[in-house]
């Protein structure tokens, strides 16, 4: 036998494996389906709450979830949809709320609001519009706030409307999570 005919061989063998390898990775990236929200990957093998803190653009949020003490639930088993707004949506609000409302005496109106950000199970946003398709334009959840959501659709957009008759626009959608799903929201709900 000649030894170089066989190192040659073994050495595109061992190519071509590595490059199945490569494929393989880029096949599993894929269909984990990541997200980038704030200059971040979202995972979809790791919680909501890991997820949120690597996004620059939910530091608002995550500071708000920890001051309600909120972590522990929203990095449990779930299934959680959460509607997630951004920094920008809560300096929508009046000046001084968000400091208001993570000080101590202020806690169980800052779960209110934040858990009325939240719906039990995990619902994409395909669920959303198919349902509010179904409901003659509109469609209504309830949280886990308790009161209800309604959702609406406007050309390829959906909007979300709180108690008070505010809307907030559903920017990016289906951002997955081990333990429900996500969707950015610009304006901060109030029940």
């Amino acid at each position: 036998m000649n030894f170089t005919k066989i190192t040659a061989a073994a050495l595109a063998l061992t190519m071509t494996f590595a490059a199945a390898g490569t494929a393989t990775a880029q096949t599993m990236a894929k269909k984990q389906n990541t997200v980038m929200v704030g200059g971040a990957a979202m995972y979809p093998t790791k919680n909501i709450v890991e997820n949120a803190m690597n996004s620059k653009d939910h530091t608002t949020l995550v500071a708000a979830v920890k001051a309600a003490g909120l972590v522990e639930t929203l990095e449990g088993k779930g299934s959680f949809t959460v509607f997630a707004p951004t920094n920008a949506a809560f300096a929508k609000l009046p000046a001084g709320t968000v400091e208001m409302l993570v000080k101590p005496e202020n806690k169980a109106m800052l779960t209110k609001i934040l858990t009325y950000h939240v719906v039990p199970g995990r619902i994409s946003a395909k669920d959303l519009w198919m349902w509010t398709k179904k409901n003659n334009g509109k469609y209504m959840t309830k949280t886990v706030e308790g009161e209800e959501l309604t959702f609406w659709t406007k050309g390829k957009d959906m909007y979300i409307m709180d108690a008070k008759g505010n809307s907030a626009k559903i920017t990016i959608a289906d951002v997955n999570q081990s333990n429900g799903v996500i969707h950015v929201i610009d304006t901060v709900l109030m029940p």
